[in-house]
């Protein structure tokens, strides 16, 4: 669809809102809303950027499922009850977590590349428009400005449900086939979730590219900005944090003032959004996980080692969700806000 349908389509529906009762005229605005994202989920369809960066995440997790899968199968198959084994291991979750050595797990590509696929999505959202003239266009029409900016955000997250659910049930259905093995209830609901993580991870990312698109004109310094910080975390975080941090510890002068000051540490490494989502992924992934602190022997004695639940995990890595969640919705609201706010000029 392109941007001269919709704004016939929206100047007609806007013209017949004037005078409709009230709850047709919110049909009638919800119609607009989703006619926007409509256009906007077609144009990153055809993008080819986006085409070619949605074939890379495919291939690439399609070849660490297989190396993952033949890694499961071979060690089954020297094993004289693998089913068994398969039940109480949860082999099933491994699928998504081992690797050969040849290829990173399926874990570990989309915490690398899921970054990117959020910020080719959000990079050039707003000052895209404005470069190319159809900004002020748009916001010529009769409707709200926030629809503009809600429906790129609106038709991008869509694209990443789409992708990573379809990439989850690939890889369940891959896993079966493959291993013999179904997955158990707990597996199931465990896998949903992480992919709902997934989602949250890259929803970050890509409100933050879309607001620096609101903040800067320039397509290419949005761009880089948000590649700049997604380098900052992936690679240079952790090294800055140890590098400051390894004489604190080394200075601590009983068991306790280290357990304490290690785990402040890792306080400091979760305001990375890239190590929030590893802590997600390897408690809802390895059931085994009781805890993501440093803890004391005095402190685990007496506990029983089994696993978690999934509603027990979940308790766990509650803190690292909300925190994930209320990064994403910072961004975004700091970007609603100063879209609705700013002058759109005609070029």
């Amino acid at each position: 669809m392109s941007l001269a349908n919709i704004q016939k389509k929206v100047g007609k529906l806007a013209e017949k809102n004037r005078t409709k009762h009230p709850k047709e005229r919110d049909t009638v605005s919800k119609n607009i809303f989703w006619g926007f994202v409509g256009k906007e989920f077609t144009d990153y369809l055809s993008s080819w950027r986006i085409i070619i960066l949605l074939g890379i995440i495919l291939l690439t997790c399609v070849g660490s499922l297989y190396t993952a899968v033949s890694t499961i199968s071979d060690a089954l198959e020297s094993n004289e009850d693998a089913s068994q084994i398969g039940r109480n291991a949860y082999l099933f979750l491994q699928i998504f977590t081992i690797s050969d050595g040849t290829l990173p797990s399926f874990v570990s590509f989309v915490s690398f590349l899921g970054p990117l696929l959020g910020i080719a999505l959000g990079f050039d959202a707003i000052n895209g428009e404005r470069s190319r003239g159809t900004l002020s266009r748009l916001m010529a029409q009769p409707i709200p400005r926030d629809y503009v900016i809600n429906a790129k955000f609106v038709a991008a997250l869509l694209i990443n449900i789409i992708l990573f659910f379809a990439l989850g049930f690939l890889v369940m259905a891959f896993g079966i086939l493959m291993l013999g093995i179904t997955p158990s209830w707990d597996e199931f609901l465990r896998v949903m979730s992480f992919i709902v993580l997934i989602i949250v991870y890259i929803a970050f990312w890509l409100n933050l590219s879309i607001l620096f698109s609101v903040i800067f004109k320039q397509q290419a310094t949005s761009a880089l900005s948000s590649i700049a910080i997604w380098l900052f975390y992936n690679v240079f975080f952790s090294i800055v944090v140890k590098l400051f941090t390894n004489s604190y510890l080394g200075n601590a002068t009983s068991q306790g003032e280290y357990v304490s000051r290690y785990n402040a540490i890792l306080n400091v490494y979760r305001i990375s959004p890239n190590y929030l989502f590893q802590e997600m992924t390897s408690v809802l992934l390895s059931p085994t996980t009781r805890s993501m602190s440093l803890i004391t022997m005095e402190q685990v004695a007496g506990s029983l080692a089994s696993p978690l639940k999934l509603q027990a995990s979940l308790l766990l890595v509650w803190p690292q969700i909300t925190g994930l969640i209320a990064a994403t919705l910072v961004c975004f609201t700091i970007g609603y806000i100063v879209f609705t706010r700013q002058e759109i000029r005609a070029n």
